[in-house]
C-alpha cells in the first residue's frame, strides 16, 4: 500500500489526517519490532548465555514441533544449513540436544532437545512471556481481544503482498 497526495485528502476532514495516523502507526510498529528484537536477545541469553540467538530460535522451533532432521530444521527457521549444523553440535556439546537414528531411515538422524534442553526452552519463554504480558496487564480483556484482532488483521496477507 502507498500513500500518495490523493491518499492525503481522502480523510474525514480531508485535512492529511489519514498521513498523519499511517505515520503514528509506523512510528509505533517500529517501536514494537525494536522491542521485539532486543526482547528476543534477552531470551536467547536467558536459553545459554554461551549461543547466538539462533541457537534459540532451533530450540524454539524443535519444542514446538518436536525431532526434526537438521536439514528440516534449517528449513524450517530459514537458516543456512551449514550454520544450523554449527550450532546443532554446540548445543549438543552443552547438553541441550541429542541426535538419533530417524525411525523409518536408519541412515538419517533425527534431532532433538533433551530434558535439559526442554527446561531451558520453557524457561526462556517464560521470561519473555512475563516481560510481554506485563505490558498488557492491566488492559481490560476487551482491549486485550480488539489488539489481538487488530494485529491479526495486520498480520494477515493481503491479496498481492
Amino acid at each position: 500500500m502507498s500513500i500518495s497526495a490523493e491518499d492525503d485528502a481522502s480523510g474525514p476532514a480531508g485535512d492529511g489526517t489519514r498521513r498523519e495516523a499511517e505515520l503514528a502507526l509506523g512510528v509505533e510498529i517500529n517501536a514494537l519490532l525494536s522491542a521485539s528484537r532486543a526482547l528476543t536477545e534477552r531470551t536467547a541469553a536467558a536459553f545459554h548465555p554461551d549461543l547466538q540467538p539462533a541457537a534459540f530460535h532451533l530450540a524454539r522451533w524443535l519444542y514446538a514441533y518436536g525431532p526434526a532432521q537438521p536439514s528440516a530444521l534449517a528449513d524450517a527457521v530459514a537458516m543456512d544449513r551449514s550454520s544450523t549444523s554449527n550450532l546443532i553440535g554446540r548445543m549438543k556439546a552443552l547438553g541441550l540436544v541429542e541426535s538419533s537414528r530417524h525411525p523409518a531411515d536408519r541412515r538419517a538422524v533425527m534431532v532433538s532437545l533433551t530434558d535439559a534442553g526442554v527446561a531451558r526452552v520453557v524457561e526462556a519463554l517464560d521470561l519473555r512471556g512475563t516481560t510481554f504480558f506485563a505490558r498488557t496487564r492491566d488492559w481490560s480483556v476487551d482491549d486485550v481481544h480488539l489488539f489481538t484482532a487488530l494485529l491479526h488483521s495486520f498480520n494477515t496477507p493481503r491479496e498481492g503482498d
